[in-house]
């Protein structure tokens, strides 16, 4: 095992409270009720980013925590109902939600699970860009249905959302199936980006309005956050979140028309403010936006109490997106366009993934074992880094030495002895199937667990696990599915060297 102290300069994995929680809960509710009043009628919300598990906004904005916003509609949750709508081609192409590592369809399903078991009504799903030759979509909408819950069909709209007229139009909005809701407040949201909530919206004021019901649109997005620089690294990590969407930051040049204010909004939502403007303006005669902007409900600005702390807890989530990017284009043997991309924004934020404290410790090791590697920083710093052995595979001795460090043992106690773990080697490779007789890091786990009931040194690294969640890890090869898995459920930041265990042109992860 080898631990290094923090080295000056060296970026902690658990940043300065750098967000003010209770604040931007209270002023989100205070501005959504506002708006309502405002807008009169039907409101429908449209929320950007994860509802109640936004893993990126905790961990770019520190002391923001994964259910701010679920926890600010609770406030709200007599007078909403939530309507999810998901992207027919994200099923076709079997799109994966990266950090929980399950596909849309079923991210859908839980969704509506958690949000009932809070106490939200939720009894619509919409699935949009939908076209007659997709049988997986149309196959979903079937089990949505026995499930009971009410479905809506919206196709394709050529033109959009240059051509206003036709999509404002009985062949445009008019041709798409309507939600009916309960409630006068309508929160709208998605698994992940790119999944159509403001057509949804749209389509929905469009109908609500042929019925005489008056209705209109507000927008809960989170990032980017329009009152810091387009180049501050909060928005930047946004760009680098959303690069394989090709979203960009950019100025909001309405805003700047309409009010000489430079404020930062994205390209998306600059392309289709005039489709926005225009229907409300065919429907009710005016529009109570001059900007993207101004249609947004976003206090996340005021709530920085310490911008240092989350522009380097930005630049942190830049190098993973990077990281991840071109691990996820080594697996799929795909182009680098997005990691280029990635590459890019992590330039204009001035970082480099030198700057990811796990990531030299980690290659050191390889370089003086010849063997893969691995490190972890602790909450005050600490790295401790695990190689590869004919025991245990790199992330297992990782993941052991660190929880021996956090317990006070001394390097030379054996948590695992090798007769404890050889009965495992064997059942892998004998009886199992597996080429790889090391133990990975679910196995350790397990074999630790079953020691602690007679070992009090087991035990005491076993209590150390909780301590965990939030650390930075970095592997020099790509984990298998496993040992990723195990990492997310112990709350692990997790990056890796773009590059598989064995040279080979199949690998099973």
């Amino acid at each position: 095992m080898t631990v290094q102290d923090p080295r000056p300069g060296s970026p902690s994995p658990r940043p300065a409270i750098g967000f003010d929680r209770e604040r931007y809960i209270e002023l989100q509710s205070r501005h959504i009720q506002h708006r309502r009043e405002e807008i009169g009628g039907k409101l429908y919300l449209e929320m950007g980013g994860k509802l109640f598990d936004d893993h990126h906004a905790s961990r770019v904005l520190p002391g923001f925590t994964p259910d701010n916003k679920i926890a600010m509609l609770e406030r709200l949750k007599g007078e909403l109902e939530i309507l999810v709508c998901l992207n027919a081609k994200d099923l076709q192409r079997q799109k994966v939600r990266a950090d929980l590592g399950i596909p849309y369809e079923d991210d859908v399903l839980r969704l509506i699970d958690v949000f009932r078991e809070r106490g939200f009504l939720v009894e619509n799903v919409v699935l949009t860009q939908l076209e007659e030759g997709n049988h997986v979509a149309h196959a979903f909408v079937e089990r949505l249905q026995r499930l009971g819950l009410k479905v809506a069909r919206h196709g394709v709209i050529p033109g959009y959302p240059q051509d206003t007229a036709r999509i404002v139009s009985e062949k445009g909005f008019g041709a798409n199936e309507y939600s009916q809701t309960s409630r006068d407040l309508i929160v709208v949201t998605a698994p992940g980006p790119g999944s159509g909530k403001l057509a949804t919206c749209l389509s929905q004021i469009y109908h609500d309005h042929q019925r005489g019901i008056a209705a209109g649109y507000a927008k809960f997005e989170t990032f980017p956050i329009w009152d810091l620089p387009i180049e501050h690294p909060v928005n930047l990590a946004y760009e680098a979140a959303t690069a394989d969407l090709d979203d960009v930051n950019l100025i909001d040049p309405f805003h700047l028309a309409a009010y000489g204010e430079q404020v930062t909004s994205y390209n998306r939502d600059v392309e289709v403010f005039p489709l926005l403007r225009t229907l409300l303006e065919r429907l009710t005669g005016s529009s109570p936006y001059s900007s993207p902007t101004d249609m947004g409900v976003n206090l996340a600005g005021s709530c920085i109490v310490d911008d240092e702390a989350c522009r380097e807890a930005a630049r942190q989530e830049i190098i993973r997106r990077y990281y991840r990017a071109v691990m996820h284009e080594r697996i799929n043997d795909e182009d680098d366009e997005v990691s280029q991309r990635v590459a890019m924004v992590m330039s204009r934020a001035g970082c480099t993934t030198e700057n990811r404290a796990v990531v030299a410790p980690a290659l050191a090791v390889e370089a003086r074992t010849g063997e893969p590697g691995a490190a972890i920083q602790l909450a005050d710093g600490t790295v401790i880094t695990g190689r590869t052995s004919a025991l245990l595979g790199c992330s297992a001795a990782m993941l052991l030495n660190a929880l021996k460090h956090l317990a006070g043992l001394p390097d030379e106690v054996q948590l695992l002895s090798p007769d404890s773990i050889e009965p495992i080697q064997t059942l892998k490779t004998e009886h199992l199937g597996s080429r790889n007789p090391r133990l990975h890091t679910d196995e350790v786990l397990i074999a630790l667990s079953v020691s602690a009931s007679s070992d009090e040194n087991a035990r005491r690294a076993v209590d150390q696990l909780r301590r965990l969640a939030g650390c930075d890890v970095h592997t020099t090869t790509i984990l298998g599915t496993v040992d990723e898995g195990i990492f997310r459920s112990l709350g692990i930041e997790v990056t890796s060297e773009p590059r598989f265990l064995r040279r080979a042109l199949y690998h099973k992860r």
